[in-house]
């Protein structure tokens, strides 16, 4: 079997307390907590800055990597723990893969909605906050977000891989189809 990793990462800092979103900025918006789901491993690993080179190593190592914003975000976030190009991974970037289809930008708690029903239970700034508050219950908040965001990218991945299309709402309320040619169907496993 293939390994799929699924990833997401969440910050210290927002873009406010850094100086924007300028290039330069990223690297000083600090990695709070990062979660992978591996799946040949079937375990997801929780990973803090001080162990952001064992991330990456296990990012590097993947057979596709696959998340949401990960190429213009979290990679980028990363970058500030490794001289290696994260680029040169093997990535799906969802938001990137819908964004060429739809021309626009769709968060991954609209498609969760739409397409599974579900919502994201936090948002970035909500863990920015807990980790200003300190103390291991909110790093565990974190976690737990980091994690159940990396499990619902995994589900979207998964349904546009077997369904060839994703779902959101438009500004009106409609609920849309986008479609999606997404490889590696055969890396997962069956329905």
């Amino acid at each position: 079997m293939k390994n799929i990793v699924y990833f997401d990462l969440e910050t210290q800092k927002s873009f406010d307390e850094v100086g924007g979103r300028s290039p330069e900025h990223f690297r000083q918006l600090r990695l709070s907590v990062g979660v992978t789901y591996s799946c040949r491993d079937e375990e997801y690993r929780i990973f803090h800055e001080n162990n952001a080179h064992e991330m990456i190593q296990q990012l590097m190592r993947a057979d596709l990597v696959v998340g949401h914003n990960i190429l213009s975000f979290d990679y980028k976030v990363l970058s500030a723990y490794t001289a290696f190009d994260l680029d040169q991974i093997p990535t799906l970037d969802t938001l990137v893969e819908i964004e060429k289809v739809l021309k626009h930008r769709l968060s991954l708690d609209a498609i969760a909605k739409a397409t599974l029903g579900n919502s994201k239970i936090a948002d970035g700034m909500d863990a920015i906050k807990w980790w200003r508050l300190g103390g291991p219950e909110n790093l565990l908040k974190i976690a737990e977000y980091c994690c159940y965001d990396v499990k619902i990218t995994k589900l979207i991945h998964e349904y546009g891989c077997r369904h060839g299309e994703l779902y959101y709402h438009d500004r009106f309320g409609q609920k849309r189809v986008v479609k999606v040619a997404w490889q590696d169907v055969q890396l997962l496993a069956p329905a």
